[in-house]
């Protein structure tokens, strides 16, 4: 599955954002997805995940409240909803994928990446 994010941008402080990802190549109904992100000096980390059928997610505890992820199997599409944005939200944003059999909440294993999408957040 090939994966491409979108919806990157510069936005202020308490701003919102919505970041998509497309599948291509096969049906996203058989993965889960997650949304990772960078920030410069820092090791990536796990943002949130959901599970292949959309009844299951997971958040970081920095997003938890603020973020939400979603999925739309028939469009292929994955979603950030990001509210309440912060500086320290500042990062590059990737969607990934790995197999259904998986945990979907482990941070392991996303094998399938997306080209990542910036986001800046200014105060």
């Amino acid at each position: 599955v090939q994966l491409q994010a979108s919806g990157g941008g510069l936005v202020q402080d308490g701003d919102s954002l919505r970041l998509s990802c497309a599948a291509s190549g096969r049906t996203l109904s058989s993965y889960h997805v997650a949304w990772f992100r960078q920030a410069p000096g820092k090791e990536r980390e796990l943002v949130a995940a959901i599970r292949w059928s959309g009844g299951s997610t997971t958040y970081a505890d920095s997003v938890k409240g603020r973020f939400t992820i979603s999925r739309e199997n028939a469009r292929n599409t994955a979603y950030l909803q990001m509210n309440s944005l912060k500086p320290e939200d500042t990062a590059v944003y990737y969607c990934a994928a790995k197999y259904y059999s998986d945990s979907y909440s482990s941070a392991l294993g996303y094998d399938y990446w997306g080209q990542g999408t910036k986001v800046t957040v200014s105060s």
